[in-house]
């Protein structure tokens, strides 16, 4: 809690500095501090293109499996659902960011400050006083998010990997769809983690964003093309959906919330961006915009892989692609990018813990500081990875735990607290109070679900570990 409770003014201010320089890099945008925008600002493709960056990565590939949970009709319906309210939450987000900072006369509040500045002025005075807890949580749920993504990241490269490996003499260049052989893997999964890890830790040795920003166009490159061959795979030769069914068991459904929310990974940019534009007060378009094609996309991807796979739908669509060298090439250009990506994601923890790590000691071991505190925190995700080899299950824990609350509950009580004084209406009191509610219930429920599925046996037909396939 030490950590906590630390004031990070300096930090903070360094790491503004330091992002400016990448205005292109999409660990600069996930931060939520950033220096504000000047002449150099973003226009709103640039935006609009990092707006779709920070909300498309791995848990987009896992929403076949998220529908299959929810059930054919109920999960698109829900997925739009939490996709609308996740961008109204959004919108509430920045409408009070927007007047705290008018109301301080400040240029700019992120996330963070906005919920400590929101306590301040609030009513109760135990609140006041310990309102500095509201900027620490949220650094706190970021932190937990951020490393619950490189999490996710090593499973997927790590079954992709597998896949990939101990498939390779039975590759060929017809593609046909897959049938699943019950044959035990030849190595454990957990063996292809720890092969990953000492090229995931000289990755995150490099702290120049410039190069950071390099990395990011490449992993951009990769999804890309990597995506378009999906699609192009799972339009074809779709099978009549009569045997799915429309609603899944509510059990599986709590799963399906947290995948849902894991996925809108987007909500700790929002302000940044918008900071970040030539032209801020254009940005409502571009997020209405930008998340329409994110929840249009996700809506496609998740229905139509569960129609092409049905029951046979894995934790990843990228495990279900057939065993030929073309789609093998996807599964390696994906993980490819994920693996550049693996390294700005990491970058935004890094930056809140490492110098609060590096002021405790001299400086002649600052470097030595630096590095091991990277090699750590790369090793607590690897080991992760290791003590929770699902890839489904864990992408549901972190949307539960940490993306619900900065998502749903945080924004919701921040407008509240803030405009409750103010004449709020009924109507959107009561709208809050429901937000958050939900969040909570999700968050709880979620989370329990998560748990007790890892309880369980494996069922291979469902695990996301790999055997060999034909």
């Amino acid at each position: 809690m030490s950590l906590l409770g630390r004031d990070y003014n300096s930090e903070l201010n360094s790491l503004d500095n330091r992002s400016q320089s990448s205005s292109e890099s999409s660990s600069s945008i996930t931060s939520e501090n950033v220096h504000p925008a000047g002449e150099a600002g973003l226009s709103m493709m640039q935006t609009l293109i990092h707006l779709l960056k920070c909300n498309i990565g791995t848990g987009l590939l896992g929403l076949p499996l998220a529908i299959k949970n929810a059930g054919l009709l109920v999960g698109p319906v829900s997925l739009l659902a939490i996709g609308v309210l996740t961008v109204h939450c959004m919108v509430i987000l920045l409408n009070c960011a927007q007047h705290l900072s008018q109301r301080l006369q400040k240029t700019f509040v992120n996330y963070g400050e906005a919920t400590m500045y929101s306590l301040e002025t609030c009513p109760h005075a135990w609140l006041r006083t310990h309102a500095v807890w509201g900027r620490y949580t949220v650094s706190f749920l970021l932190i937990i998010t951020q490393l619950g993504f490189c999490s996710v990241y090593f499973m997927f490269m790590a079954d992709n990997l597998q896949q990939m490996v101990e498939e390779a003499h039975v590759t060929s260049n017809i593609c046909q769809p897959r049938e699943i052989l019950a044959l035990t893997p030849i190595l454990d999964i957990r063996f292809y983690m720890l092969t990953i890890l000492p090229f995931l830790i000289l990755l995150v040795f490099i702290q120049n964003l410039k190069v950071l920003s390099v990395f990011s166009t490449l992993a951009n490159i990769t999804t890309v093309g990597s995506m378009a061959l999906i699609f192009e795979y799972i339009m074809q030769g779709i099978p009549y959906p009569s045997n799915l069914p429309l609603m899944a068991n509510w059990k599986t459904f709590l799963l399906f919330f947290g995948t849902a929310i894991f996925t809108f990974e987007g909500v700790g940019m929002v302000l940044p961006l918008k900071n970040q534009m030539k032209h801020p007060q254009q940005f409502s378009f571009v997020l209405y915009l930008g998340m329409s094609i994110v929840i249009i996309l996700y809506i496609f991807l998740g229905t139509l892989g569960y129609m092409k796979f049905g029951s046979d739908t894995q934790a990843s669509i990228t495990l279900n692609l057939p065993n030929c060298w073309l789609y093998q090439s996807v599964k390696l250009m994906y993980s490819i990018g994920i693996f550049f990506t693996y390294a700005l994601q990491f970058h935004v923890p890094a930056e809140i813990i490492i110098p609060f790590a590096v002021s405790q000691v001299s400086e002649n071991w600052a470097l030595f500081v630096d590095l091991s505190v990277r090699s750590g925190l790369v090793c607590l995700t690897c080991v992760s990875a290791i003590l929770i080899p699902r890839l489904d299950l864990v992408i549901s824990l972190v949307g539960s735990v940490s993306s619900s609350a900065l998502a749903l509950i945080i924004p919701a009580l921040l407008e509240i607290v803030i405009f409750y004084s103010e004449d709020m209406s009924c109507v959107t009191l009561a709208k809050d109070i429901m937000i958050s509610i939900l969040g909570l219930l999700g968050c709880i429920f979620g989370i329990y679900q998560a748990l007790y599925e890892l309880t369980q046996p494996i069922n291979h037909s469902m695990a996301n570990s790999t055997g060999v396939y034909a």
